[in-house]
């Protein structure tokens, strides 16, 4: 639910700002000695940051947790140029670049103290975002559940099962391909020849769904090319009584993970990323995928099954999916799908999950 009263905090805490740095002296005569100084220049700056983001997620729910950092330290970093700038006007203030150091680094420092919860947690609406309508145009019509196919350079069983189903609607529930990191350079042929099958279907009249993975990297670019795109937690069909999300962040006693996927999903690697030549971006990202093979063996051999129902009864009423466990599951109300593996794909088809 959006919250825009929510911006009054942030508001109010940049306005005191601005009132303080045009005042002489502090009030009441407070001198702060260094580094003294320094850190209330960070603190105060943190709380800046720690309110916007906050406001943020109450009234940006499209908006990926990296994007939305960006959007922060960026703001952060100039209104504490401009404060400094203007601090440089009032008799017995000085401008220094170590008090915007502070201000900044204590921006960051915040976000980062900020989202730790996210390591622990099943509270993840912090990194959980969406773009588009969570409904169909027809309910009635057979929707293709397609888990973990992690295709490579052939799309195997999607020409297939889209000539045997040309009415479908389709829902990717993540890791379509190995790695896929949507930015210029690190893109395949395969992934622009699926988005051109999606655009194809979705000129047709069908509705196309894609739930992110733990292998999918900086994608809301490509929201443009689905009717729903999304990441984290929180994805539903609305009046189909359907839930999902990848299943990545069931568990959350894999703290590696939780870290990894912070880490992978942060405004610096997204940053460090744009700043690479393609070639060095696209060895990067084919690092990432071997590794991603072999972390966390211990987590990946045994199915999480209490943490499975646990999250699937928190929808109530609802049939709940998730996939990335490549193993066909049934925890109360939840199915784990199967992996979509040589075109192995599922089907919701009058409230009900089958075989294709």
């Amino acid at each position: 639910m959006r919250m825009r009263w929510f911006w009054i905090l942030p508001l109010a805490v940049a306005a005191t700002i601005l009132w303080l740095s045009a005042q002489s002296q502090y009030p009441g005569g407070i001198s702060l000695p260094p580094p003294l100084d320094k850190a209330a220049h960070a603190m105060v700056f943190g709380l800046l940051a720690w309110l916007l983001d906050l406001a943020f997620q109450r009234n940006r729910p499209d908006l990926p947790l990296y994007r939305r950092h960006l959007i922060v330290l960026a703001f952060v970093a100039f209104y504490g140029a401009t404060d400094e700038w203007h601090q440089s006007f009032v008799p017995g203030r000085s401008c220094e670049f170590g008090d915007w150091v502070a201000d900044t680094t204590g921006g960051a420092l915040a976000l980062l103290v900020g989202n730790l919860h996210l390591l622990f947690t099943r509270r993840l609406g912090a990194l959980s975002w969406l773009r588009g309508i969570p409904g169909r145009f027809d309910a009635t019509k057979d929707l293709i559940l397609v888990a973990d196919p992690h295709w490579s350079t052939a799309l195997t069983g999607l020409e297939a099962a889209t000539a045997s189903h040309p009415q479908a609607d389709w829902l990717f529930l993540g890791d379509v391909f190995d790695v896929w990191v949507g930015l210029p350079g690190m893109e395949t042929e395969a992934q622009g020849a699926f988005l051109d099958w999606v655009d194809r279907r979705r000129a047709e009249g069908r509705w196309v769904g894609l739930w992110l993975g733990n292998r999918e990297y900086f994608l809301d670019g490509h929201a443009r090319h689905f009717d729903l795109l999304g990441e984290g937690i929180g994805g539903h069909l609305e009046g189909e009584g359907l839930a999902f999300e990848h299943g990545d962040l069931i568990n959350a006693a894999d703290r590696n993970y939780r870290l990894w996927n912070l880490v992978s999903r942060s405004g610096m690697l997204w940053l460090v990323f744009r700043l690479m030549p393609g070639r060095m971006a696209r060895s990067v990202s084919a690092w990432m995928e071997r590794k991603l093979r072999t972390t966390n063996a211990a987590y990946k051999l045994r199915f999480p099954r209490e943490a499975f129902r646990h999250a699937a009864e928190a929808h109530p009423g609802a049939t709940f999916l998730t996939g990335h466990f490549h193993t066909h599951e049934v925890e109360a109300n939840g199915i784990a799908l199967p992996w979509a593996h040589e075109g192995r794909f599922m089907v919701w088809r009058n409230g009900r999950v089958e075989a294709l």
